[in-house]
């Protein structure tokens, strides 16, 4: 009773019985049965070729689940005891990364890959615990089975997926990478670099106080990403212009808002007046040359574009919060 108490009512996988070994591994591949179908209906819309592949893993799954049915019903009888992953100490779990959309097709292939890596040592284990002959002959073959999965989803990606497709793929992957997190977190990062600009150096300039700088410089930065990540989250939900989500679009924006706005107000902490100014413009030079080098590596905005576009709003804004705080 202490010891459930302490594992959390889990039990340890040395004190289950073979049929519960049995019982623990036909679950275990209907789970990954469905986790693969779930990956594949993630994937379809965008990925149809590598989806495929998924829903082969998935059948594969399914044929050991029953072949596992039928040596439980051999040995055992029709009834399967109720046992799954969480109710053992220890058992590898499944993370719910299934659920998420869009879904990344690198992500979902390392995710199999690990799955099938996790079956293999549990197959190998359980096989270790069976005193039955036919019983381990068979956990065996299924250790085997799952260690040759990764080579069998080479060989299903070869026939689905390739060379055109998978580069196709990766261009659709790369889109959305870039619409979910490099634009909004671009914009934010513009908006905070540049907007935050005029009220910090008009601070600094009006006042010559680095405390008071820096509060203001703090208070604009986290509005500025509070206000642009809640406005990109209601702008768009991502289901027509396919941006992905409004959630993850959203942190991205306030997120890189803010760390643009507080960029050139944390130097305002150093007590010197013109020593926190002199290193509040080495940093607003990185960071509008990093937004520069971000349009022109995702955004494929040319150099001199992109420098003239960043560089002379950067400039009109410094020069406004200058001239209003030498008013």
């Amino acid at each position: 009773m202490i010891s459930r108490f302490f594992n959390g009512g889990r039990r340890s996988f040395d004190s289950l019985s073979e049929q519960e070994i049995l019982a623990l591994a036909i679950s275990a591949e209907e789970d990954d049965s469905r986790i693969y179908l779930a990956y594949a209906d993630g994937l379809r819309d965008e990925f149809p070729q590598s989806a495929k592949i998924f829903e082969d893993m998935a059948k594969e799954e399914t044929h050991h689940r029953a072949i596992l049915i039928d040596l439980h019903k051999k040995r055992f009888g029709d009834h399967i005891p109720l046992i799954r992953r969480e109710h053992v100490r220890g058992y590898y779990e499944r993370k719910p990364d299934w659920l998420v959309r869009p879904l990344g097709i690198e992500k979902a292939r390392a995710q199999a890959a690990e799955m099938e890596r996790q079956a293999h040592r549990f197959y190998v284990a359980a096989a270790q615990r069976s005193h039955d002959a036919d019983t381990r002959k068979l956990l065996g073959e299924l250790a085997i089975a799952e260690s040759g999965h990764e080579k069998k989803a080479l060989d299903l990606e070869a026939r689905h997926t390739p060379e055109d497709v998978r580069e196709e793929e990766e261009e659709t992957e790369r889109k959305q990478f870039i619409l979910t997190y490099v634009q909004p977190g671009l914009a934010g990062l513009m908006d905070g670099s540049v907007s935050t600009l005029a009220p910090i150096f008009a601070t600094a300039f009006a006042t010559h106080n680095t405390w008071t700088t820096f509060l203001v410089g703090l208070a604009a930065s986290i509005g500025a990403g509070i206000s642009m990540g809640f406005t990109e989250v209601a702008s768009d939900d991502g289901v027509i212009s396919g941006r992905g989500s409004p959630i993850k679009r959203g942190l991205a924006t306030g997120i890189m808002t803010t760390v643009g706005g507080l960029g050139h107000a944390l130097p305002y902490l150093i007590p010197d007046f013109w020593t926190a100014t002199v290193i509040a413009f080495v940093v607003v030079f990185i960071e509008l040359w990093a937004i520069v080098w971000i349009q022109n590596r995702y955004m494929e905005t040319p150099w001199s574009r992109a420098i003239f576009q960043v560089v002379l709003g950067g400039s009109l804004v410094f020069a406004a919060g200058m001239l209003i705080g030498n008013a």
